[in-house]
């Protein structure tokens, strides 16, 4: 199990998330936006952030950049879900520090072996 913080401004997607996750018994906090994810994460330790690119307040990219500045987060698995699948913004987040790409719609056997796989 695993204490996993989502970011999306989707509520629907949240919720699938939250229910693929579930599946594995992970516990999981949910964010709106980047910002309220930046929040969660400089006052608990998750042990994985599954974030959004495209949302209000912060974007995905720059909370990457954002959580890799922290300490506690320096090493800690960031998976980017979204519907982008421009080569040039892979390259854009794996520079701002993500650990993997995910395209929504997501298939949750793939979400949750990749899931499985930065968790080590």
């Amino acid at each position: 199990m695993a204490y996993i913080l989502i970011s999306d401004d989707s509520v629907a997607m949240r919720q699938m998330l939250k229910a693929a996750l579930l599946v594995e018994d992970h516990q999981v906090v949910e964010a709106d936006d980047g910002l309220v994810a930046l929040s969660l994460a400089k006052t608990h330790l998750f042990d994985l952030v599954i974030t959004d690119v495209n949302m209000p307040m912060l974007d995905g990219l720059s909370l990457v950049r954002e959580l890799r500045s922290l300490t506690d987060y320096q090493f800690k698995p960031i998976l980017v879900l979204t519907t982008e699948s421009d080569p040039d913004k892979k390259k854009l987040a794996k520079a701002a520090g993500a650990t993997g790409w995910l395209v929504k719609p997501f298939d949750p056997d793939k979400l949750l072996a990749a899931v499985k796989k930065v968790l080590g």
